[in-house]
């Protein structure tokens, strides 16, 4: 008779998540997902509150702004459905939830600075969804995706293991703008306060379980850092250190079950090409299309390299299906306004626990949804608890160095530019035009027409565009 071990799987369970997502066949096994999911989950549950902020900090023309609980929920609702898509259809283990910058795009240009009503910023939203499908059924996305040359895919997750690095850094108080001018970014002038003290003792305690090979090393690390928060809180602040960031941030929530409101879902409208004309409808979309389709390749190079799910050229087999799965994210997105879904970085978190497969982003997606009932909860995470993770998975993004051949000025200018620029202007895909247009500018006039790919220099034109007339979503 077989024993099962407390807490496992009944074996007809195991067996039917095996076959469904092969989780034997990728060297993981059911706890080992369930773990990546949660880490995963904490690790970009930020996303629930940075995004209700972003797209309510602006009233539109109407002097509407959108309720900070009503986007939380539909935030919450499109990413859960989203991600268990992707864990489902695609089989691997990669989170969507609302990207940032494109949500600030949406807020501050398309409603602060172009005039739009809401409905009509989500439409501008899901018509790039909908042409991004389209790209994706034609097999152009894919096609691109694999004109880029491997050493260039390699600098485009590096940059992005940097740009993972600083957004802790930022986020944990660490790095600032100085307000005086001077140096584009510096240190913070204080540094001796609790909530600094402790994202430093997050930082040392994850590292230290990193270190030591400890199986949910990040997951540990963010729940130690946010019980340490609590204490420190209400200990040395009288609840009050976090307040800034929350009204329930490193507390122990009064409530734990809240009531969701739908009433943002299918809130949108595509007038906005009466309201802006034919023209700048038109580079409004673009703008939107060529930061959401950009950031998810780099995104997918990055989190599938870390998770060694790349062939020999750097390419993700079925990548097909995570594009597809992608692209309606930004249709659902705009359609629920929750602003445009996309493929999240933080993905690699769950990577670097074990995470391998689909069932990584089902359990993600599932407690998005819980999230939605259990919004106080989520709440509770201080930033200074997930920073220390953003940190170190920058660390395991950078270990592909090494694999760039840096003797080669033609491919190591541009990922040197890929790499640097990413971080330095908060854009994942300023970082990858600056690599495609600089490595067929670099070609072209050195005379290796033929090393470059049709598609890399129709890539590249389109980057030229994007950098001296698009409208920037940062």
């Amino acid at each position: 008779m077989a024993v099962t071990a407390p807490g496992d799987p009944t074996p007809g369970l195991r067996g039917l998540l095996e076959r469904r997502f092969a989780i034997a066949a990728r060297g993981s096994t059911v706890r080992t997902e369930v773990v990546a999911g949660a880490v995963t989950f904490l690790t970009m549950a930020y996303i629930l509150f940075v995004n209700p902020a972003v797209l309510g900090a602006v009233e539109d023309g109407e002097g509407r702004s959108l309720p900070f609980d009503e986007v939380l929920t539909v935030t919450a609702l499109v990413a859960g459905l989203l991600t268990i898509a992707m864990g489902v259809i695609a089989n691997y283990p990669f989170a969507m939830a609302a990207g940032l910058g494109l949500n600030a795009f949406v807020a501050f240009t398309l409603v602060g600075t172009l005039g739009l009503t809401w409905p009509e910023a989500m439409g501008v939203i899901v018509a790039e969804g909908l042409v991004i499908a389209a790209l994706v059924l034609t097999g152009l996305r894919q096609a691109i995706l694999e004109a880029i040359p491997l050493g260039l895919k390699l600098a485009i997750g590096i940059g992005i293991g940097l740009f993972l690095a600083f957004i802790g850094l930022v986020n944990a108080g660490v790095v600032v703008h100085p307000e005086g001018g001077g140096t584009v970014v510096s240190i913070a002038p204080d540094l001796a306060n609790w909530r600094m003290a402790t994202f430093a003792a997050g930082l040392v305690l994850t590292a230290a379980l990193v270190a030591a090979r400890v199986r949910g090393a990040l997951l540990i690390g963010i729940v130690a850092t946010t019980v340490l928060a609590i204490v420190v809180n209400a200990l040395f602040g009288d609840g009050d250190l976090w307040q800034g960031v929350g009204p329930e941030t490193a507390r122990v929530p009064d409530e734990v079950v809240g009531v969701p409101s739908f009433d943002l879902v299918g809130d949108f409208s595509f007038d906005f090409v009466t309201t802006l004309g034919a023209a700048t409808a038109i580079a409004a979309v673009l703008s939107v299309m060529l930061s959401d389709f950009f950031d998810t390749m780099g995104t997918v190079v990055a989190v599938g390299g870390e998770a060694r799910l790349l062939d020999e050229e750097g390419r993700l087999p079925g990548v097909g299906r995570v594009l597809f799965v992608d692209s309606l994210g930004a249709a659902a997105g705009g359609a629920a306004s929750a602003s445009s879904n996309t493929t999240y970085i933080e993905s690699t978190a769950g990577v670097t626990e074990g995470g391998r497969t689909g069932l990584t982003s089902v359990v993600v997606g599932v407690l998005f949804l819980l999230a939605l009932f259990f919004s106080p909860l989520a709440g509770v995470i201080p930033p200074e608890a997930t920073a220390p993770v953003l940190v170190v998975v920058g660390y395991f993004l950078l270990q592909t160095t090494t694999g760039i051949d840096w003797s080669d000025p033609g491919i190591g200018i541009p990922a040197l530019l890929t790499i640097t620029v990413m971080p330095f202007t908060f854009s994942i895909t300023n970082g990858v035009g600056a690599g495609v247009l600089s490595f067929t500018l670099i070609a072209l006039l050195r005379g290796r027409w033929r090393s470059v790919h049709p598609l890399m220099l129709a890539t590249a034109a389109v980057f030229a565009w994007y950098f001296v007339e698009g409208i920037s979503p940062g």
